[in-house]
């Protein structure tokens, strides 16, 4: 039978210094852990006063003797070691018969200390993440059982921690709570495994993402479960979406601030079919596109609307070209438009010269007024279209050219093919991209605007002071300006350098009469065909209409026509005219 351990053995075999006195302060027991720690060697110290072996813990002891009261905790600063000390007291009864030290090193105890400390920051750094995470988190042993969940999981699943902890997930799938468990797939696979789970008490679809630990066997002793509402993600893809079509909204935002800023360029545009316009030409200069008809009536601004599409196109830094397809006879604008070799005609350069379609190389070709012309080139024209080549005249060699093809015309095209005057292959090779700018007497919205921008240009022009009146202005809108905005620009001009008061309502009234009685002669002509009276009759209206426009009563317009008040009612009520708003 082995020997039994004795207490001597006990006390030797402790990690702490153990120094015994009796009531005197007389070392009775001093174990080997002491003299160690103490640096005292292996001779006994049995006898010895404490304070004599040990001048710092001495004192100490003595006071705990003297006062019957423990000291615990403390500190001993020697020259060969630093100590935490602990004494307590042996009593029999009332009556104390000795004290213990107890101690350990201080090195040895700050590194328990700070052991301890580390671990539990580490614990409230787990415990802060695990409830502050938006993603519920389940934590289950390695039966299944759960050991913790976290607060948002509770209120993703409906459900409360207490009533939970200690289940088996197999125990809570059967119950219901959710269709399939993450966990005890994991523990089956023994791998990561996420699974889209539907949660009947809150109807929520929630992918959930299982992650084993092993211990050292290999064998799994906990399950981490990662939850995600999917419903929040599908809402922030929705949110993206939204976000990345509010971020294009602002782009054709920003785009159209940049057309209205526009004024710099004499293009005006708050009438809403105007505003159209200029988007569908800002949109067309974005993609590149080429082969663009601009349609409208003379002076309606076709080539500031080119000049638009090409500074707002890629190529705004190669040239813009212009030229009048009207304004030159057939033979020199071929040359102008494809150039010639030297020798290629009398009268023609020795060098030879580049044409327009050269010089609009990498950037725009702008063709004005392209219903005009002549048939023979727009054969020409029509081959650069279908392969971007061109052969100057007396050529051998034809050249690839890249440029965006830009054509206006205020003819009427569709006519002008029917008439054999308009190739038709060619007017369905440029009505691709179309783009009708309204006359200005459809857009009258438009008119204050360009009065204005235009007052100010010419008055700082000029160095003058001048002003236009409110009623004159109101005038003006209703006024059918057939010349359009090239009209508008010089009735105002002529207004603002004519004028011999500040105020230039008289040269504008003279000038939209002026203006007025051609555009009835003209008015009158389309009405050809028709009788006299019809004719008569039909610029009567004309005339009540456009002053209906600019006055706001029958008296008024009484004074604005030069006739009684009830002949403008009579008139008004023969013409089917008369509103009430109109007394």
């Amino acid at each position: 039978m082995d020997k039994e351990i004795i207490y001597e053995q006990i006390f030797n075999a402790t990690s702490n210094g153990v120094v015994i006195t009796d009531a005197s302060g007389d070392i009775v027991h001093i174990n080997q852990q002491a003299k160690k720690i103490l640096g005292l060697g292996a001779k006994k110290h049995s006898g010895i006063f404490i304070s004599e072996l040990l001048p710092l813990t001495g004192p100490q002891v003595m006071e705990c003797l003297r006062t019957g009261k423990p000291k615990l905790g403390h500190h001993i600063i020697g020259k060969k070691v630093d100590l935490v000390l602990n004494i307590t007291l042996i009593r029999l009864g009332m009556q104390i018969r000795g004290a213990v030290c107890n101690f350990q090193e201080m090195k040895q105890f700050e590194s328990s200390a700070k052991k301890l400390e580390s671990y539990r920051c580490l614990n409230r750094q787990l415990e802060t993440i695990f409830k502050a995470s938006s993603d519920g988190i389940w934590v289950c042993d390695g039966k299944g059982k759960v050991i913790d969940i976290n607060e948002a999981s509770e209120e993703l699943n409906g459900i409360q921690a207490k009533h939970i902890i200690g289940k088996n997930v197999s125990d809570l799938v059967n119950g219901g709570l959710f269709d399939r468990s993450v966990t005890l797939e994991v523990l089956e696979t023994k791998r990561q495994v996420s699974v889209a789970q539907h949660i009947k008490r809150t109807n929520k679809i929630l992918l959930a993402t299982g992650t084993p630990a092993f211990d050292e066997e290999g064998n799994i002793f906990l399950v981490v479960v990662n939850e995600r509402d999917m419903t929040q993600l599908n809402a922030i893809q929705e949110q993206l979406e939204q976000s990345r079509m509010v971020t294009e909204k602002i782009k054709d935002e920003l785009a159209e601030l940049s057309v209205l800023e526009l004024k710099d360029q004499e293009i005006v545009a708050e009438n809403k079919n105007m505003r159209q316009v200029l988007h569908l030409a800002l949109k067309l200069a974005h993609i590149g596109a080429s082969d663009i008809l601009i349609l409208g009536e003379s002076g309606t601004g076709k080539g500031l609307l080119a000049k638009f599409i090409h500074k707002n196109s890629e190529r705004r830094k190669k040239p813009f070209i212009q030229i009048n397809c009207a304004a030159l006879p057939e033979n020199l604008l071929e040359a102008e438009l494809f150039g010639y070799e030297k020798g290629a005609f009398t009268g023609a350069r020795h060098e030879g010269k580049a044409g327009l379609f050269e010089l609009a190389q990498d950037g725009t070709l702008f063709l004005d007024e392209i219903g005009d012309l002549p048939h023979s080139l727009q054969a020409k024209l029509l081959k650069y279209l279908d392969d971007h080549e061109v052969m100057r005249l007396g050529g051998l060699k034809p050249k690839k050219i890249d440029c965006t093809i830009i054509a206006a015309t205020n003819r009427d095209l569709e006519t002008r093919v029917q008439q054999k005057r308009f190739r038709q292959d060619m007017f369905y090779r440029l009505n691709t991209f179309t783009i009708r700018i309204p006359p200005l007497r459809e857009r009258p919205d438009d008119i204050f605007e360009l009065v204005n921008f235009y007052m100010k240009k010419y008055v700082k022009e000029y160095r003058l002071n001048r002003r236009i009146s409110p009623d004159v202005l109101k005038m003006m809108q209703a006024f059918p300006f057939p010349g359009n905005v090239r009209e508008l620009k010089n009735i105002l001009k002529k207004a603002v350098v004519m004028s011999e008061h500040e105020s230039v309502d008289e040269v504008i009234h003279q000038s939209l009469s002026a203006n007025a009685s051609s555009y009835i002669v003209s008015s009158i002509d389309t009405q050809q065909g028709k009788g006299l009276t019809d004719q008569i009759l039909h610029v009567e209206k004309e005339i009540l209409q456009n002053a209906m426009t600019c006055c706001k009563s029958t008296r008024e317009m009484a004074r604005y026509l030069e006739i009684s008040q009830p002949t403008v009612v009579r008139k008004l009520k023969k013409h089917l005219l008369y509103r009430d708003s109109i007394q």
